[in-house]
């Protein structure tokens, strides 16, 4: 079960900007630090609306959508955001853009459908409405995509749910990384014996659902498979979410520190 209470939306430590700095980033005349534009409803929907929403079908015939922000190079590696259990909404696909900005493909896929959660229970029930066959041929099939529409390098990035889903995504892909924010981690030994792909892990001291026990164990299955080599773990005395700027448990600097380590990290096996 997901940690609930540590998914609330309503974080009080967000983020502020001033009204000319405001207006001056609508305009296009000043960029703002992520984290500001994510903790501003306004903010987030402008930057999310620089991409596209594209639409495919699946070899079961199923359609399935994801925004799209291209990199100025056709030719630059992809990464693949998986939401959290709010579904695709303007914060993700704001982080896509600054995935963008980076000088890579941004593709942040819908595993819900269009369905977006605005409170708790919402987001409970379109996270228990999730066939976990469906939502693993989805990413399966936009793995695929990705490796056509760039250049063959494709990693994915998850936070909560999408953590979960992006180490899943590495189990069963062929993928060059893969980076978990407070995902479950549960996958057994030998699921994991056949792990190719790098992980990065980024998991708090204080969070009560993907606690220390559940990703000691993890890391002691990866030993048991031998594929401990493959996981960095960074640890921060956080809470669940903690990289949230709308929720309750935001930690800004622990949030910047995680964001940079992931941007190493995809630069170290994207390039």
């Amino acid at each position: 079960m997901w940690d609930i209470d540590n998914c609330n939306p309503q974080g009080s430590d967000r983020p502020t900007v001033s009204a000319s700095d405001r207006r001056l980033f609508m305009q296009g005349l000043m960029a703002l630090p992520l984290a500001t534009i994510l903790a501003d409803v306004d903010l987030a929907h402008a930057e999310a609306s620089k991409g596209m929403m594209i639409t495919e079908s699946t070899s079961a015939g199923k359609d399935v959508s994801a925004y799209f922000a291209k990199a100025d190079n056709a030719a630059a590696p992809v990464v693949i955001l998986i939401h959290e259990w709010w579904g695709l909404n303007d914060n993700i696909k704001a982080m896509a853009e600054d995935i963008r900005a980076t000088g890579f493909h941004a593709l942040a896929i819908d595993l819900f459908n269009g369905s977006v959660a605005t409170d708790r229970d919402q987001a409970r029930a379109q996270t228990r409405a999730v066939k976990s066959d469906e939502a693993g041929a989805t990413i399966s099939h936009w793995v695929r995509w990705a490796k056509a529409a760039g250049n063959g390098k494709t990693a994915t990035l998850g936070w909560c749910f999408g953590g979960g889903w992006s180490l899943n995504a590495a189990l069963a892909n062929d993928l060059d990384a893969a980076v978990i924010y407070y995902g479950r981690v549960t996958a057994g030994t030998d699921e994991l014996a056949k792990l190719q792909t790098p992980l990065l892990g980024h998991f708090g001291t204080l969070d009560k659902s993907i606690n220390p026990e559940m990703v000691g164990a993890f890391q002691q299955r990866l030993r048991a498979a031998g594929k401990q080599d493959l996981l960095t773990t960074h640890w921060y005395t956080a809470g669940h979410a903690f990289a949230n700027p709308t929720g309750g448990r935001y930690d800004q600097d622990d949030a910047a520190l995680a964001w940079a380590r992931t941007h190493t990290f995809l630069a170290t096996y994207l390039r």
